[in-house]
Protein backbone atom coordinates (compact mmCIF):
# COMPACT_ATOMS: atom_id res chain seq x y z
CA UNK A 1 0.00 0.00 0.00
CA UNK A 2 3.13 2.18 0.75
CA UNK A 3 5.14 1.09 -1.80
CA UNK A 4 5.02 4.32 -4.24
CA UNK A 5 5.14 6.14 -1.43
CA UNK A 6 9.29 5.02 -0.48
CA UNK A 7 10.51 5.34 -3.84
CA UNK A 8 12.58 8.31 -3.03
CA UNK A 9 10.46 10.81 -5.38
CA UNK A 10 12.74 14.04 -5.51
CA UNK A 11 12.23 17.51 -7.20
CA UNK A 12 14.83 19.82 -7.75
CA UNK A 13 15.12 23.24 -6.54
CA UNK A 14 14.86 24.85 -10.31
CA UNK A 15 11.65 22.68 -11.32
CA UNK A 16 10.08 23.68 -8.57
CA UNK A 17 10.68 27.11 -8.42
CA UNK A 18 8.90 27.43 -11.92
CA UNK A 19 6.17 25.09 -11.32
CA UNK A 20 4.81 26.50 -8.13
CA UNK A 21 4.88 30.01 -9.78
CA UNK A 22 2.54 28.63 -12.28
CA UNK A 23 0.52 26.56 -9.42
CA UNK A 24 0.02 29.52 -7.11
CA UNK A 25 -1.92 31.80 -10.32
CA UNK A 26 -4.10 28.53 -10.99
CA UNK A 27 -4.80 27.96 -7.43
CA UNK A 28 -6.20 31.38 -7.24
CA UNK A 29 -8.20 31.49 -10.24
CA UNK A 30 -9.72 28.25 -9.09
CA UNK A 31 -10.22 28.98 -5.66
CA UNK A 32 -11.82 32.80 -6.48
CA UNK A 33 -14.13 30.52 -8.69
CA UNK A 34 -15.02 28.20 -6.20
CA UNK A 35 -16.29 31.69 -3.93
CA UNK A 36 -18.22 32.99 -7.07
CA UNK A 37 -19.67 29.76 -7.94
CA UNK A 38 -20.20 29.09 -4.09
CA UNK A 39 -21.71 25.81 -4.64
CA UNK A 40 -19.80 23.48 -2.88
CA UNK A 41 -17.49 23.37 0.04
CA UNK A 42 -13.74 21.52 -0.07
CA UNK A 43 -12.15 19.60 2.85
CA UNK A 44 -8.53 18.88 3.11
CA UNK A 45 -7.78 15.99 5.43
CA UNK A 46 -3.51 16.17 6.17
CA UNK A 47 -2.61 13.07 8.20
CA UNK A 48 0.23 10.41 8.24
CA UNK A 49 3.49 9.85 9.82
CA UNK A 50 4.79 12.10 12.25
CA UNK A 51 7.49 14.14 10.65
CA UNK A 52 6.33 13.53 7.09
CA UNK A 53 5.93 17.53 6.46
CA UNK A 54 1.99 17.69 7.97
CA UNK A 55 2.44 21.16 9.00
CA UNK A 56 4.74 22.49 6.42
CA UNK A 57 2.28 21.45 3.56
CA UNK A 58 -0.07 23.47 5.18
CA UNK A 59 1.93 26.20 5.50
CA UNK A 60 2.34 26.37 2.17
CA UNK A 61 -1.44 26.19 0.73
CA UNK A 62 -2.06 29.12 3.15
CA UNK A 63 0.73 31.09 1.09
CA UNK A 64 -0.60 29.98 -2.09
CA UNK A 65 -4.02 30.21 -1.98
CA UNK A 66 -6.20 33.30 -0.59
CA UNK A 67 -5.78 32.68 3.76
CA UNK A 68 -9.07 34.94 3.67
CA UNK A 69 -11.49 31.86 2.80
CA UNK A 70 -9.26 29.09 4.42
CA UNK A 71 -9.60 27.75 7.54
CA UNK A 72 -6.99 25.02 9.62
CA UNK A 73 -8.66 23.12 12.18
CA UNK A 74 -6.29 21.15 14.65
CA UNK A 75 -7.55 18.60 16.87
CA UNK A 76 -6.10 17.50 20.04
CA UNK A 77 -7.87 15.49 23.02
CA UNK A 78 -11.47 16.33 23.29
CA UNK A 79 -11.77 19.51 26.08
CA UNK A 80 -14.24 18.82 28.29
CA UNK A 81 -17.29 20.26 26.36
CA UNK A 82 -16.52 17.98 23.29
CA UNK A 83 -15.98 14.74 25.56
CA UNK A 84 -19.51 15.43 26.48
CA UNK A 85 -21.29 15.40 23.31
CA UNK A 86 -21.32 12.77 20.65
CA UNK A 87 -17.32 12.05 19.32
CA UNK A 88 -18.44 13.68 15.89
CA UNK A 89 -20.35 17.16 17.42
CA UNK A 90 -16.74 18.88 17.28
CA UNK A 91 -15.97 17.85 13.60
CA UNK A 92 -19.92 18.92 12.17
CA UNK A 93 -19.19 22.50 14.06
CA UNK A 94 -16.57 23.44 12.33
CA UNK A 95 -17.22 22.27 8.67
CA UNK A 96 -16.59 24.97 6.25
CA UNK A 97 -19.78 26.27 3.86
CA UNK A 98 -20.03 26.44 0.42
CA UNK A 99 -17.56 28.15 -1.23
CA UNK A 100 -14.69 27.83 1.23
CA UNK A 101 -11.91 25.69 2.02
CA UNK A 102 -11.37 23.75 5.52
CA UNK A 103 -8.19 22.16 6.58
CA UNK A 104 -7.86 19.33 8.95
CA UNK A 105 -4.64 18.89 11.00
CA UNK A 106 -5.51 16.06 12.57
CA UNK A 107 -8.86 14.72 11.64
CA UNK A 108 -11.68 12.40 12.98
CA UNK A 109 -9.38 9.46 12.33
CA UNK A 110 -6.51 10.52 14.90
CA UNK A 111 -8.23 9.69 18.16
CA UNK A 112 -9.15 6.47 16.54
CA UNK A 113 -5.86 5.44 15.61
CA UNK A 114 -4.41 6.45 18.66
CA UNK A 115 -6.64 4.44 20.57
CA UNK A 116 -5.84 1.44 18.02
CA UNK A 117 -2.38 1.65 18.48
CA UNK A 118 -2.52 2.19 22.00
CA UNK A 119 -4.92 -0.60 22.85
CA UNK A 120 -7.71 1.19 24.57
CA UNK A 121 -9.98 -0.24 22.03
CA UNK A 122 -10.04 -3.68 19.93
CA UNK A 123 -10.55 -4.57 16.25
CA UNK A 124 -14.40 -4.28 16.21
CA UNK A 125 -14.79 -0.60 18.27
CA UNK A 126 -12.11 0.44 15.75
CA UNK A 127 -13.56 -1.09 12.86
CA UNK A 128 -17.15 0.41 13.70
CA UNK A 129 -16.09 3.92 14.30
CA UNK A 130 -14.32 3.86 10.91
CA UNK A 131 -17.76 2.61 9.30
CA UNK A 132 -18.95 5.65 10.79
CA UNK A 133 -16.80 8.10 9.38
CA UNK A 134 -17.21 6.05 5.86
CA UNK A 135 -20.78 7.24 6.07
CA UNK A 136 -20.30 10.71 7.25
CA UNK A 137 -17.82 11.34 4.38
CA UNK A 138 -20.58 10.00 2.10
CA UNK A 139 -23.25 12.32 3.56
CA UNK A 140 -20.74 15.21 3.06
CA UNK A 141 -20.53 13.95 -0.86
CA UNK A 142 -23.54 13.76 -1.07
CA UNK A 143 -24.70 17.19 0.20
CA UNK A 144 -22.29 18.24 -2.66
CA UNK A 145 -19.02 18.44 -0.54
CA UNK A 146 -15.09 17.33 -1.82
CA UNK A 147 -13.14 16.03 0.57
CA UNK A 148 -9.55 15.19 -0.44
CA UNK A 149 -7.39 12.76 2.11
CA UNK A 150 -3.73 12.56 2.17
CA UNK A 151 -1.44 10.22 4.22
CA UNK A 152 1.79 11.55 4.03
CA UNK A 153 4.41 8.33 4.26
CA UNK A 154 8.31 8.16 5.21
CA UNK A 155 9.93 4.90 6.18
CA UNK A 156 11.16 4.04 9.52
CA UNK A 157 14.19 5.20 8.16
CA UNK A 158 13.42 8.34 6.81
CA UNK A 159 11.32 9.66 10.05
CA UNK A 160 14.71 9.02 12.01
CA UNK A 161 16.77 10.62 9.32
CA UNK A 162 14.03 13.59 9.32
CA UNK A 163 13.21 14.00 12.87
CA UNK A 164 17.03 14.28 13.65
CA UNK A 165 17.94 16.53 10.66
CA UNK A 166 14.82 19.02 11.98
CA UNK A 167 16.45 18.95 15.49
CA UNK A 168 19.44 19.42 14.30
CA UNK A 169 18.42 22.60 12.83
CA UNK A 170 18.19 25.71 15.42
CA UNK A 171 15.24 26.86 13.07
CA UNK A 172 13.06 23.90 13.01
CA UNK A 173 14.61 22.17 16.26
CA UNK A 174 11.61 23.31 18.31
CA UNK A 175 9.06 21.32 16.43
CA UNK A 176 10.60 17.77 17.61
CA UNK A 177 9.04 17.31 21.09
CA UNK A 178 9.40 14.16 22.58
CA UNK A 179 6.42 13.01 21.21
CA UNK A 180 7.99 12.87 17.81
CA UNK A 181 10.80 10.89 19.31
CA UNK A 182 7.45 8.21 20.94
CA UNK A 183 6.01 8.19 17.58
CA UNK A 184 9.17 6.44 15.95
CA UNK A 185 9.05 3.28 18.30
CA UNK A 186 5.30 3.11 17.87
CA UNK A 187 6.22 3.04 13.28
CA UNK A 188 5.33 -0.64 12.80
CA UNK A 189 2.16 -0.40 14.74
CA UNK A 190 1.09 3.06 13.55
CA UNK A 191 1.53 0.71 9.62
CA UNK A 192 -0.39 -2.13 10.87
CA UNK A 193 -3.42 0.19 11.64
CA UNK A 194 -2.66 2.79 8.85
CA UNK A 195 -2.76 -0.25 6.60
CA UNK A 196 -6.38 -1.22 7.71
CA UNK A 197 -7.69 2.14 7.85
CA UNK A 198 -6.97 3.31 4.12
CA UNK A 199 -8.07 -0.13 3.41
CA UNK A 200 -11.60 0.25 4.78
CA UNK A 201 -11.88 4.13 3.97
CA UNK A 202 -10.12 4.14 0.57
CA UNK A 203 -13.80 4.80 -0.74
CA UNK A 204 -15.01 6.18 -4.13
CA UNK A 205 -16.46 8.97 -3.10
CA UNK A 206 -13.26 10.24 -0.75
CA UNK A 207 -10.21 8.18 -2.11
CA UNK A 208 -6.93 8.42 0.27
CA UNK A 209 -4.00 10.08 -1.87
CA UNK A 210 -0.49 8.46 -0.10
CA UNK A 211 2.18 11.20 -0.56
CA UNK A 212 5.81 10.72 -0.27
CA UNK A 213 6.86 12.96 2.59
CA UNK A 214 10.86 12.50 2.15
CA UNK A 215 11.42 15.65 -0.20
CA UNK A 216 9.87 18.75 0.83
CA UNK A 217 9.12 19.91 -2.42
CA UNK A 218 7.88 17.37 -3.96
CA UNK A 219 5.08 16.72 -1.20
CA UNK A 220 4.05 20.09 -1.46
CA UNK A 221 4.39 20.42 -5.26
CA UNK A 222 2.16 16.58 -5.22
CA UNK A 223 -0.97 18.24 -3.02
CA UNK A 224 -0.91 21.83 -4.29
CA UNK A 225 -1.38 20.21 -8.34
CA UNK A 226 -4.09 17.37 -7.02
CA UNK A 227 -6.15 20.09 -5.42
CA UNK A 228 -5.81 21.95 -8.15
CA UNK A 229 -7.03 19.18 -10.55
CA UNK A 230 -9.80 18.33 -8.15
CA UNK A 231 -11.19 21.97 -8.23
CA UNK A 232 -11.04 22.55 -11.97
CA UNK A 233 -12.87 18.53 -12.18
CA UNK A 234 -15.27 19.72 -9.89
CA UNK A 235 -16.11 23.47 -11.15
CA UNK A 236 -16.21 22.61 -14.70
CA UNK A 237 -18.96 19.38 -13.91
CA UNK A 238 -20.65 20.29 -11.11
CA UNK A 239 -24.18 20.58 -12.21
CA UNK A 240 -23.44 16.85 -13.83
CA UNK A 241 -24.83 14.82 -10.85
CA UNK A 242 -26.25 11.56 -11.61
CA UNK A 243 -27.69 9.28 -8.98
CA UNK A 244 -28.89 5.79 -9.25
CA UNK A 245 -32.76 5.54 -9.41
CA UNK A 246 -34.40 4.29 -6.41
CA UNK A 247 -37.18 1.20 -6.12
CA UNK A 248 -40.29 2.33 -5.59
CA UNK A 249 -41.84 2.56 -2.01
CA UNK A 250 -44.23 0.12 -1.29
CA UNK A 251 -47.94 0.81 -0.87
CA UNK A 252 -50.11 0.09 1.64
CA UNK A 253 -53.13 -2.15 0.37
CA UNK A 254 -56.54 -0.66 1.44
CA UNK A 255 -56.53 2.28 4.45
CA UNK A 256 -54.88 0.83 7.44
CA UNK A 257 -51.60 2.62 8.41
CA UNK A 258 -49.57 3.55 11.60
CA UNK A 259 -52.34 6.09 11.41
CA UNK A 260 -55.43 5.46 10.44
CA UNK A 261 -54.71 2.68 13.03
CA UNK A 262 -54.40 5.28 15.58
CA UNK A 263 -57.79 5.54 18.05
CA UNK A 264 -58.16 9.43 18.18
CA UNK A 265 -61.11 9.26 20.13
CA UNK A 266 -59.31 8.52 23.36
CA UNK A 267 -59.90 11.66 26.03
CA UNK A 268 -59.67 12.05 30.00
CA UNK A 269 -61.73 14.20 32.00
CA UNK A 270 -60.39 17.55 33.07
CA UNK A 271 -59.72 16.34 37.19
CA UNK A 272 -57.91 13.36 36.01
CA UNK A 273 -55.75 15.03 33.33
CA UNK A 274 -54.89 17.71 36.26
CA UNK A 275 -53.71 15.07 38.63
CA UNK A 276 -51.64 12.96 36.11
CA UNK A 277 -50.08 16.09 34.61
CA UNK A 278 -49.10 17.50 37.91
CA UNK A 279 -47.88 14.03 38.63
CA UNK A 280 -45.59 13.72 35.92
CA UNK A 281 -44.22 17.20 35.74
CA UNK A 282 -43.45 16.02 39.67
CA UNK A 283 -41.70 12.78 38.32
CA UNK A 284 -40.13 14.71 35.20
CA UNK A 285 -38.28 17.13 37.25
CA UNK A 286 -36.97 14.71 39.93
CA UNK A 287 -35.60 12.30 36.61
CA UNK A 288 -33.67 15.85 35.53
CA UNK A 289 -32.16 16.61 38.66
CA UNK A 290 -31.14 13.04 40.01
CA UNK A 291 -27.37 12.58 39.89
CA UNK A 292 -27.11 9.48 37.11
CA UNK A 293 -28.96 12.25 34.88
CA UNK A 294 -25.66 14.24 35.25
CA UNK A 295 -23.87 11.63 32.76
CA UNK A 296 -26.80 11.81 30.23
CA UNK A 297 -28.60 14.06 28.01
CA UNK A 298 -32.12 14.64 26.50
CA UNK A 299 -33.54 15.26 23.09
CA UNK A 300 -37.29 15.89 22.87
CA UNK A 301 -38.56 15.92 19.00
CA UNK A 302 -41.75 17.13 18.57
CA UNK A 303 -43.53 17.05 14.73
CA UNK A 304 -46.80 16.83 14.01
CA UNK A 305 -50.08 18.22 12.03
CA UNK A 306 -50.04 22.07 12.49
CA UNK A 307 -52.19 23.12 15.21
CA UNK A 308 -51.86 19.15 16.67
CA UNK A 309 -50.64 20.79 20.10
CA UNK A 310 -46.58 20.81 19.64
CA UNK A 311 -46.21 24.12 21.68
CA UNK A 312 -49.14 23.02 24.52
CA UNK A 313 -47.26 19.93 24.87
CA UNK A 314 -43.57 21.16 25.25
CA UNK A 315 -44.56 24.29 27.40
CA UNK A 316 -46.23 21.58 30.15
CA UNK A 317 -42.67 20.25 29.71
CA UNK A 318 -40.97 23.20 30.41
CA UNK A 319 -42.70 23.91 33.11
CA UNK A 320 -41.33 21.11 34.81
CA UNK A 321 -37.52 21.65 34.08
CA UNK A 322 -34.96 24.09 35.53
CA UNK A 323 -35.03 26.56 32.85
CA UNK A 324 -31.18 27.21 33.32
CA UNK A 325 -30.37 23.60 31.85
CA UNK A 326 -32.80 23.29 28.84
CA UNK A 327 -33.30 25.12 25.92
CA UNK A 328 -36.18 25.28 23.33
CA UNK A 329 -34.95 25.16 19.52
CA UNK A 330 -38.32 25.93 16.96
CA UNK A 331 -36.76 25.15 13.80
CA UNK A 332 -38.14 26.93 10.46
CA UNK A 333 -37.09 27.62 7.02
CA UNK A 334 -33.02 27.72 6.93
CA UNK A 335 -31.00 30.19 6.65
CA UNK A 336 -28.35 31.64 4.51
CA UNK A 337 -25.99 30.02 6.89
CA UNK A 338 -27.54 26.92 7.20
CA UNK A 339 -27.94 26.48 4.01
CA UNK A 340 -24.17 26.23 3.00
CA UNK A 341 -24.02 23.40 5.22
CA UNK A 342 -25.55 19.76 5.19
CA UNK A 343 -28.86 19.47 6.35
CA UNK A 344 -27.71 18.15 9.49
CA UNK A 345 -25.28 20.57 10.59
CA UNK A 346 -27.41 22.71 12.12
CA UNK A 347 -29.10 20.17 14.58
CA UNK A 348 -25.42 19.31 15.53
CA UNK A 349 -24.90 22.36 16.74
CA UNK A 350 -27.47 22.43 19.43
CA UNK A 351 -26.96 18.84 20.77
CA UNK A 352 -26.69 19.41 24.70
CA UNK A 353 -23.95 18.54 26.98
CA UNK A 354 -24.90 15.75 30.07
CA UNK A 355 -26.88 16.92 32.19
CA UNK A 356 -29.08 19.03 30.18
CA UNK A 357 -32.06 18.64 27.81
CA UNK A 358 -32.58 20.56 24.21
CA UNK A 359 -36.61 20.65 23.11
CA UNK A 360 -36.47 20.70 19.07
CA UNK A 361 -40.34 22.09 18.06
CA UNK A 362 -39.95 20.97 14.54
CA UNK A 363 -36.85 18.44 13.47
CA UNK A 364 -34.37 16.71 11.30
CA UNK A 365 -37.32 14.83 9.64
CA UNK A 366 -38.27 17.67 7.60
CA UNK A 367 -36.39 16.81 5.03
CA UNK A 368 -38.25 13.84 4.38
CA UNK A 369 -41.23 15.77 5.12
CA UNK A 370 -41.64 19.24 4.15
CA UNK A 371 -38.80 19.09 1.51
CA UNK A 372 -40.02 15.96 0.23
CA UNK A 373 -43.56 16.86 -0.39
CA UNK A 374 -42.90 20.35 -1.53
CA UNK A 375 -39.90 19.42 -3.39
CA UNK A 376 -37.34 21.43 -1.67
CA UNK A 377 -35.04 18.60 -2.29
CA UNK A 378 -34.16 15.89 -5.18
CA UNK A 379 -35.45 12.51 -4.76
CA UNK A 380 -32.49 11.20 -3.68
CA UNK A 381 -31.50 13.47 -1.12
CA UNK A 382 -34.49 12.67 0.82
CA UNK A 383 -34.30 8.80 0.15
CA UNK A 384 -30.90 8.88 1.46
CA UNK A 385 -31.68 10.79 4.55
CA UNK A 386 -33.35 7.91 6.19
CA UNK A 387 -30.52 6.42 6.87
CA UNK A 388 -28.25 9.34 7.65
CA UNK A 389 -31.22 10.87 10.58
CA UNK A 390 -30.78 7.05 11.70
CA UNK A 391 -26.94 6.72 11.69
CA UNK A 392 -27.47 10.63 13.46
CA UNK A 393 -29.85 9.32 16.02
CA UNK A 394 -27.40 6.34 16.77
CA UNK A 395 -24.40 8.75 17.19
CA UNK A 396 -26.53 10.56 20.20
CA UNK A 397 -27.60 7.76 21.70
CA UNK A 398 -24.08 6.10 22.00
CA UNK A 399 -22.53 9.00 23.49
CA UNK A 400 -25.08 8.51 26.41
CA UNK A 401 -28.18 10.84 24.74
CA UNK A 402 -31.66 9.65 25.51
CA UNK A 403 -33.89 10.87 22.36
CA UNK A 404 -37.63 11.03 22.60
CA UNK A 405 -39.27 11.47 19.39
CA UNK A 406 -43.50 12.28 18.92
CA UNK A 407 -45.73 12.53 16.07
CA UNK A 408 -48.95 14.34 17.20
CA UNK A 409 -51.91 12.82 15.01
CA UNK A 410 -55.13 15.07 14.60
CA UNK A 411 -58.09 14.05 12.30
CA UNK A 412 -58.11 16.70 9.36
CA UNK A 413 -61.59 17.64 10.85
CA UNK A 414 -60.41 18.79 14.02
CA UNK A 415 -57.21 20.31 12.41
CA UNK A 416 -60.09 22.66 10.59
CA UNK A 417 -61.78 23.37 13.94
CA UNK A 418 -58.59 25.07 15.40
CA UNK A 419 -57.81 26.62 12.35
CA UNK A 420 -60.97 28.36 12.38
CA UNK A 421 -60.87 28.86 16.58
CA UNK A 422 -57.37 30.45 15.83
CA UNK A 423 -58.41 32.82 13.12
CA UNK A 424 -61.77 33.92 15.44
CA UNK A 425 -59.72 34.78 18.58
CA UNK A 426 -57.66 37.89 18.34
CA UNK A 427 -54.81 36.51 20.64
CA UNK A 428 -54.32 33.02 18.86
CA UNK A 429 -54.42 35.07 14.96
CA UNK A 430 -50.64 34.78 14.73
CA UNK A 431 -50.72 31.02 14.83
CA UNK A 432 -52.53 30.29 11.24
CA UNK A 433 -51.28 31.43 7.69
CA UNK A 434 -51.40 31.18 4.57
CA UNK A 435 -48.92 28.61 4.66
CA UNK A 436 -50.87 26.37 6.80
CA UNK A 437 -53.54 26.61 4.75
CA UNK A 438 -52.14 25.80 1.77
CA UNK A 439 -50.23 22.66 3.69
CA UNK A 440 -53.88 21.27 4.74
CA UNK A 441 -54.49 21.14 0.26
CA UNK A 442 -51.37 18.34 0.74
CA UNK A 443 -52.78 16.50 3.32
CA UNK A 444 -52.94 13.17 1.35
CA UNK A 445 -48.94 13.48 0.48
CA UNK A 446 -47.71 14.82 3.87
CA UNK A 447 -49.44 11.24 5.46
CA UNK A 448 -47.85 9.17 3.42
CA UNK A 449 -44.22 11.01 4.15
CA UNK A 450 -45.26 10.54 7.02
CA UNK A 451 -46.20 6.76 7.16
CA UNK A 452 -43.03 6.33 5.28
CA UNK A 453 -41.04 8.39 7.84
CA UNK A 454 -42.36 6.11 10.61
CA UNK A 455 -41.77 2.86 9.20
CA UNK A 456 -38.03 3.55 8.13
CA UNK A 457 -36.51 5.45 11.09
CA UNK A 458 -38.35 4.06 13.79
CA UNK A 459 -35.14 1.89 15.12
CA UNK A 460 -34.81 -0.18 18.40
CA UNK A 461 -33.07 2.54 20.25
CA UNK A 462 -34.90 5.65 19.11
CA UNK A 463 -38.64 4.45 18.60
CA UNK A 464 -41.44 6.90 17.10
CA UNK A 465 -44.16 7.79 19.62
CA UNK A 466 -47.21 8.34 18.45
CA UNK A 467 -49.69 10.58 20.41
CA UNK A 468 -53.29 10.83 19.91
CA UNK A 469 -53.92 14.53 19.88
CA UNK A 470 -57.47 15.14 19.26
CA UNK A 471 -57.48 15.28 22.75
CA UNK A 472 -54.67 17.87 24.04
CA UNK A 473 -55.69 16.87 27.86
CA UNK A 474 -55.14 13.26 26.70
CA UNK A 475 -51.96 14.28 24.08
CA UNK A 476 -50.21 16.29 26.92
CA UNK A 477 -50.17 13.75 29.74
CA UNK A 478 -49.17 11.17 27.21
CA UNK A 479 -45.70 13.44 25.94
CA UNK A 480 -45.23 13.88 29.64
CA UNK A 481 -45.62 10.17 31.15
CA UNK A 482 -43.80 8.92 28.01
CA UNK A 483 -40.65 11.02 28.96
CA UNK A 484 -41.03 9.89 32.40
CA UNK A 485 -40.91 6.08 31.48
CA UNK A 486 -38.31 6.44 28.85
CA UNK A 487 -35.64 8.63 31.09
CA UNK A 488 -36.09 6.68 33.77
CA UNK A 489 -35.67 3.60 32.30
CA UNK A 490 -32.47 4.83 30.58
CA UNK A 491 -31.56 5.81 33.62
CA UNK A 492 -31.46 2.27 35.24
CA UNK A 493 -30.25 0.39 31.96
CA UNK A 494 -26.15 0.18 32.80
CA UNK A 495 -25.98 -1.59 29.35
CA UNK A 496 -26.77 1.45 27.47
CA UNK A 497 -24.60 3.76 29.35
CA UNK A 498 -22.27 6.72 27.54
CA UNK A 499 -19.55 5.34 25.60
CA UNK A 500 -16.97 6.85 27.57
CA UNK A 501 -18.13 4.57 30.03
CA UNK A 502 -17.48 1.59 28.04
CA UNK A 503 -14.73 2.50 25.52
CA UNK A 504 -16.60 1.42 22.49
CA UNK A 505 -18.00 3.18 19.51
CA UNK A 506 -21.82 1.81 20.24
CA UNK A 507 -24.48 1.48 22.88
CA UNK A 508 -24.73 -2.20 23.90
CA UNK A 509 -28.36 -1.47 24.65
CA UNK A 510 -30.61 -2.52 21.23
CA UNK A 511 -34.17 -3.00 22.50
CA UNK A 512 -37.24 -0.73 21.92
CA UNK A 513 -37.69 0.88 25.68
CA UNK A 514 -41.43 0.21 26.89
CA UNK A 515 -43.28 3.14 28.41
CA UNK A 516 -46.06 1.27 29.58
CA UNK A 517 -45.04 0.65 33.42
CA UNK A 518 -45.92 2.18 35.81
CA UNK A 519 -45.29 5.77 37.22
CA UNK A 520 -43.63 6.58 40.68
CA UNK A 521 -47.24 7.90 41.87
CA UNK A 522 -48.89 4.76 41.84
CA UNK A 523 -51.34 6.25 39.00
CA UNK A 524 -50.96 3.89 35.79
CA UNK A 525 -49.86 6.06 32.59
CA UNK A 526 -51.72 6.03 29.13
CA UNK A 527 -50.49 3.65 27.27
CA UNK A 528 -47.52 4.36 24.87
CA UNK A 529 -48.28 3.14 21.41
CA UNK A 530 -45.35 3.08 19.64
CA UNK A 531 -44.71 1.19 16.44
Amino acid sequence: MFESAELGHVVDKQTFKTEVAKLREELLEAQYELRKQGSFPVIILISGVDGAGKGETIHDLHEWLDPRFISTQAFSEPSDEEAERPFMWRYWRVLPPKGRIAIFAGSWYSQPITLRINGEIDDASFNQRVDQFNRFESMLTNEGGLILKFWFHLSREGQTKRLQALADNPRTAWRVTRDSWESVKTYDKLQEVAKQLLRMTNTAWSPWMVIEGTDDRYRSLSVGKILLSALRQRLANNQERHYPVAPPFHHTIGTLDVLTALDLSKAIPKDEYSLRLSQAQWRLSELARSPEFKKRSLILAFEGWDAAGKGSGIRRLFAALDARYCQIIPISAPTEEELAQPYLWRFWRHIPRNGRITVFDRTWYGRVLVERVEGYCSENDWLRAYAEINDFEYDLVSSGAVIVKFWLQISKDEQLRRFENRESIPFKRHKISEEDWRNREKWDEYHRAVCDMVERTSTGIVPWTLVEADDKYFARVKILETVCNRLEESLMDRTCRPEAEVKTAAPACQKPVAASGKAKSGIKPIQDESP
